[in-house]
């Protein structure tokens, strides 16, 4: 029997967040997170997804992710899922930053890993936790398929006029400054579906993709091809997100150096941690801003316009640059749930041919649905996003076609 199961790993400084996948049907075996990973307060969330069995809880210290990675294994083993089945085809890695080098998922060896790490720079509070989970699983599981998949990768087929900054191009060079774009895995696999749901194949359509979560992004997608997108060298460039400012003046840092006497570090914490829509309001929860408006707080919906603002800023501008749209597809947990953002980002767009039914939009749903009434030019849809799949989808196939290869 061909092995069919992958294992997703999502490495950060202090958690593991992980799925257990059966490629077969795409089906969820298991899935689960380790948080707070060396301090005394540890905590493990598993949860067995086929043949019974509730959430299973564990509290107390974990020293490092080497022991995360070695309790998630004991927990999936008791399920009878453990690593050591041969059913295991591969272990898929979210990798933040992969540079213009890593364009498509890949096999890790020793070259790989040491590029990741020379991307540290440009990624640093992301590429060094990833390194620590591909470690850890390739030292339990050496003889097994390690993939990568990169955040970046699905944008590096934008255009150079598109992704360099208009800045000495010697610098740009030196220090690898340009747009990479983020959220790639996530922007790959709403676009697909999104072309999916219209009856189209992917090279058919245009679309652009709002990734909105804590964290947001917009991309342009030309028949499967990410063209344009709103992140930039790091996250912070784009939309108004959670508690990052977004698109901004460059100036603003040397102002507030010259004026407020703030160093490097308190610039960065401030336009990554206190702006954006927790700096402009105090919330970053869309909810609770949509109730403080409702109660009339003059803070809230000043954010809430402020956000809505740059949304359909995006929208005009990646719609010029593609030219043609099939859809506008919202995604992520504000994009997904947050029926208020939806109406007021395309409410005033009917002459670009988009539209909101109303009754379409205030339905809740886990489905990919559209939202636009029938006569509207340009399709709105809510796509929930699974970079998780996504990345399962990716190893899979890249071990399945190595495989095929080496016979």
């Amino acid at each position: 029997m061909t092995a069919s199961r992958v294992l997703v790993l999502n490495s950060g400084s202090s958690s593991v967040k992980y799925q257990l996948l059966d490629m077969r049907d795409d089906s969820r075996l298991a899935q689960g997170l380790v948080e707070r990973i060396g301090e005394e307060t540890s905590r493990l969330v598993h949860t067995p997804l086929q043949g019974g069995g509730g959430k299973r809880e564990k509290s107390g210290p974990i020293a490092d992710h080497a022991a995360a990675l070695k309790a998630v294994a004991e927990e999936l083993a008791a399920d009878g899922l453990g690593l050591d089945s041969p059913e295991l085809a591969a272990i898929g890695h979210r990798v933040v930053h992969g540079g213009l080098r890593f364009t498509e998922p890949t096999v890790i060896d020793d070259e790989v890993l040491a590029e990741i790490e020379r991307l540290v720079p440009v990624a640093p509070l992301h590429n060094p936790a990833n390194l620590t989970g591909i470690r850890t699983a390739m030292a339990l599981r050496p003889d097994l398929p390690q993939v990568a998949v990169f955040d970046t990768a699905f944008h590096t087929t934008m255009p150079e006029s598109a992704a360099r900054y208009a800045i000495d191009v010697e610098t740009a060079d030196a220090y690898r400054i340009r747009r990479y774009g983020f959220h790639g895995t996530s922007h790959a696999y709403v676009s697909r579906e999104t072309a999916r749901l219209l009856g189209k194949e992917p090279e058919e359509v245009n679309v652009i993709v709002l990734h909105l979560g804590n964290g947001a992004s917009a991309s342009a997608v030309r028949g499967g091809r990410c063209v344009d997108t709103s992140m930039g060298l790091t996250p912070l460039e784009g939309l108004v997100m959670g508690t990052r400012s977004g698109d901004i003046d460059p100036a603003v840092t040397f102002h507030l150096k010259r004026v407020a006497g703030m160093d490097e570090d308190e610039i960065d914490v401030l336009l990554n941690k206190k702006s954006g829509l927790v700096g402009l309001c105090g919330d970053n929860d869309m909810r609770e801003i949509r109730r403080r408006i409702d109660e009339g707080d003059e803070r809230a919906a000043l954010a809430f316009e402020i956000y809505v603002h740059r949304l359909k800023k995006y929208i005009g501008a990646y719609y010029a640059v593609l030219g043609r749209v099939d859809a506008v597809a919202f995604t992520a947990g504000v994009g997904e749930n947050a029926a208020p953002v939806r109406e007021a980002a395309i409410a005033g767009l009917e002459e670009l041919g988009l539209a909101v039914d109303a009754g379409l939009n205030s339905v809740r749903s886990d489905e990919a649905r559209l939202i636009s009434p029938e006569y509207a030019r340009v399709a709105v849809a809510v796509v929930p996003t699974d970079e998780e799949l996504e990345i399962a989808r990716q190893s899979h196939a890249l071990v399945q076609s190595t495989a095929g290869s080496n016979e």
